[in-house]
């Protein structure tokens, strides 16, 4: 679309051109861009130097200062065409030389293409035209062809100036230009960095063993034992309680920037702590069947997860290589952290709670948790772990990835394999850092704190262990857990 603007200033009763910018409806780049009033030159002295070979303005020697002037108040005035600036892109584009449908502004005027083509060989050639008739013919979409001299008259009436036209050298050097932008695109394009065959499809891999092991319905939640709330409310319950009702009073306003998020886990962590001074009052022991309503449920939750972890790590590539021996060395010392991690999907940062599904029974709060045997030393650092996962902001494929570099730790108790573990292990992290290179150019911090989060989960997992050995060694309480949890966290592995 050629597009041209004009601006004159007038300092100290001296014209000059401020600025004339013109875009090649072919090439659709800008080619002119004149500011020589910058220079402070006469009119004579601004013309030579627009003539200077070293120039680099465009030539516009077969006009005066004045005569440019004349032409570009002539434009002003004419109501035949309307300016780009004002033109109206939802009205009919119509050659404003014949009254065919226009392409765009071509030399300053709205055109179809046809006139466009008259008018730039016309002042290549020079030409000179008479009209057979009386030089007023009516020139159409039908008739264009039949007097060159009105066609011609038309065009110029309607602003159309062969100072738009290129030189066979300036469209040349624009084809080249454009070839030469195209090239260094195509350098730069192939200089970015992109995962190879092989990694992508690990990644894939990876992502369909998640959407295979990881139903985000959780409609399966509805099979286990069902959830216990309910129970006679003593003072250590009601203080437990009170770290849910932190979030829903504030969850309207409640924002996700980083500001927000951790005032909100400071106070969180500020009532965790207030519960955990208080837990050794003399209440806090008081009708333990109750406090641990929630047992049997997230019970059932976690070994159902568990066996999800199994069906995960079968299909990670190169895990089915290993002995049986290292596949369960390596389930059972990671099955928590792989939880821990997937669990972060349906963790919410607006009220701190897990959200499995529509309905309230399966959104899990820190009060619940208590309700099954665990103590806030496991859930305070939970809680700021998964906060801190979130605000990662992680892909699905490197969430994927991440779990499948701790599954793949060889440094777990009870391997035999180390170095083919490692291999496997070095493997996935070359893969995520590629992946991190592609899709996070600025993110050269965040394969570090993805690996930190490993380390997190070293100490939930300890905590965990500690816990669930004081759970499982009151038989009321190891009674409800399933064969599964009882294998996978009861067993020492030597």
């Amino acid at each position: 679309m050629a597009l041209t603007h004009y601006r004159a200033n007038n300092r100290n009763n001296h014209w000059a051109v401020s600025c004339l910018v013109a875009y090649d409806d072919f090439f659709n780049t800008c080619l002119y861009n004149l500011s020589c009033n910058t220079c402070n030159l006469s009119d004579t002295a601004l013309l030579s130097h627009m003539g200077r070979m070293d120039c680099t303005r465009p030539l516009l020697t077969k006009h005066t200062l004045s005569s440019l002037i004349a032409v570009m108040e002539t434009m002003a005035v004419s109501t035949s065409v309307v300016g780009p600036d004002e033109f109206d892109r939802n009205a009919p584009r119509i050659c404003g030389v014949c009254g065919d449908k226009a392409t765009g502004f071509h030399f300053n005027a709205m055109t179809c293409e046809g006139c466009k083509g008259f008018f730039r060989r016309s002042m290549k050639r020079k030409a000179s035209f008479t009209c057979p008739f009386n030089g007023s013919c009516t020139i159409t979409k039908d008739n264009r062809r039949h007097c060159q001299a009105c066609r011609l008259k038309r065009c110029v009436d309607i602003g159309m100036m062969k100072e738009f036209i290129l030189t066979d050298e300036e469209v040349q050097r624009k084809k080249d230009l454009i070839q030469k932008r195209k090239e260094e695109e195509a350098a730069r394009e192939a200089l970015r960095p992109r995962l190879n065959d092989e990694q992508s499809q690990v990644i894939a891999s990876l992502v369909e063993a998640h959407h295979k092991t990881y139903d985000d319905s959780y409609s399966d939640f509805s099979r286990f034992r069902p959830p216990v709330r309910e129970g006679p409310v003593t003072r250590s319950a009601s203080r437990a309680a009170s770290l849910h009702s932190l979030s829903d009073a504030s969850s309207d306003s409640f924002n996700h920037s980083p500001e927000s998020v951790d005032t909100k886990l400071m106070n969180f962590s500020s009532l965790l702590m207030m519960y955990q001074d208080s837990a050794g009052s003399p209440d806090s022991s008081e009708d333990d069947g109750s406090k641990l309503s929630m047992l049997p449920h997230l019970a059932d939750l976690v070994s159902y997860s568990i066996q999800k972890v199994i069906g995960f790590a079968k299909m990670i590539p190169g895990f089915r290589g290993l002995t049986a021996e290292d596949q369960i060395a390596l389930l059972k010392s990671s099955a928590i952290e792989i939880i821990m991690l997937r669990s972060n999907q349906s963790f919410n940062l607006e009220d701190m709670s897990w959200s499995c599904g529509g309905g309230p029974d399966f959104k899990y709060c820190v009060n619940d948790v208590t309700k099954a045997g665990h103590t806030l030393d496991l859930l305070e650092p939970l809680v700021k772990f998964q906060v801190g996962l979130k605000k990662l902001k992680l892909h699905e494929e490197e969430h994927v990835l991440l779990m499948a570099i701790c599954l793949l730790s060889p440094d777990r108790p009870g391997v035999q394999d180390h170095a083919k573990i490692e291999v496997l292990q070095d493997r996935l992290s070359e893969v995520l850092q590629a992946y991190i290179r592609v899709n996070h150019p600025g993110g050269r911090l965040l394969y570090a704190r993805m690996i930190q989060k490993l380390a997190d989960l070293r100490s939930l997992n300890e905590e965990h262990s500690k816990q669930y050995r004081s759970l499982s060694f009151q038989p009321e309480h190891s009674m409800q857990l399933t064969p599964l949890v009882l294998e996978v966290f009861g067993s020492e592995v030597s």
